[in-house]
């Protein structure tokens, strides 16, 4: 058996956490066999430590390969990779908050937060950056490039999964830079969070706040 990654005093932690869940969360994750996917068995592990820690989480697990037609269903076309949706008697509400690469170091906490969000079915932004993604006509997609030791990488991952739940228009990914460093090269990630909007139609570098990044997104989009 595999060594536990969490020790008892993190899963004490993240339990309190999770006790507090007012409603269902699913958390679908593709993994698959491929000797060059870096951290697959570790993400893997990781989310089945996590899940068992409340009666909310329902963890499904696909491999990318074999359930391709799952994968394309989500628009996940890499792994390891994780989604964090709204799990209703069954029926799953995909908000567009996705993991690509091992939410580890900082990003475990990122992945914490998010649970709660969805949870809460509440974005927690203001009411101003509300109306803004709400008014969306087009499709946003934001690509968060992450390290697990950038403490300032969170923020940038939580606030962009906090948008992506408060629109349908908005798709949000965490990138483990190092895991995905073709994806980091094409667009051109030289430290972090590094925040691609649209494909290189705009740029966020470093946290900021949530009116800067609106700004940002209203210039990419040519608004």
């Amino acid at each position: 058996m595999a060594e536990r990654l969490l020790d008892d005093q993190i899963v004490e932690q993240v339990r309190d956490i999770f006790d507090k869940l007012p409603n269902d969360v699913a958390i679908i994750h593709f993994t698959t066999e491929r000797s060059d996917c870096m951290y697959c068995p570790e993400t893997r592990q990781l989310l089945e430590e996590i899940a068992p820690l409340s009666d909310k989480l329902h963890l499904e697990v696909y491999d990318i390969e074999a359930d391709a037609e799952k994968a394309s269903a989500y628009e996940v076309n890499k792994a390891p990779a994780t989604i964090i949706a709204a799990y209703d008697q069954g029926e799953i509400t995909n908000y567009g908050i996705r993991y690509f690469g091992i939410p580890s170091g900082h990003e475990f906490s990122s992945l914490i937060q998010d649970i709660m969000t969805v949870a809460e079915r509440d974005s927690g932004l203001k009411p101003e950056t509300r109306r803004f993604l709400q008014s969306l006509t087009q499709p946003v997609h934001l690509q968060v490039f992450v390290t697990p030791t950038c403490p300032y990488c969170p923020r940038a991952v939580t606030l962009t999964h906090r948008m992506a739940l408060e629109s349908d228009k908005v798709v949000a990914d965490m990138v483990e830079a190092m895991e995905f460093n073709e994806l980091s090269n094409e667009y051109g990630v030289t430290g972090v969070p590094h925040t691609d909007i649209n494909h290189h139609k705009g740029t966020v570098v470093g946290a900021v706040p949530e009116e800067h990044f609106v700004a940002e997104i209203r210039r990419a989009l040519g608004m």
